[in-house]
């Protein structure tokens, strides 16, 4: 699996990308987490708001910061 936490670095992209990793942990799943910064490279997911989660590339949340329940929920 291949997770991507798109974001500038703020705050918000900071927690959401602490959440799925701890969702990550908590599951025992083996995946890959990757921050993506890059602002073309977040256009490129049709993303206007961030921070915003990718599974697999698929985005599956944008402008929120998902808890860990949440995360887990999308990973499972």
């Amino acid at each position: 699996m291949h997770i991507k936490v798109l974001g500038s670095g703020c705050d918000k992209c900071k927690k959401l990308e602490a959440n799925v990793k701890e969702a990550v942990s908590a599951l025992g799943i083996e995946a890959t987490i990757e921050k993506v910064e890059d602002f073309k490279a977040i256009m490129a997911y049709g993303v206007m708001q961030t921070p915003a989660l990718v599974i697999d590339e698929k985005v599956k949340s944008v402008g929120k910061i998902l808890s860990v329940e949440d995360v887990k929920k999308q990973l499972v």
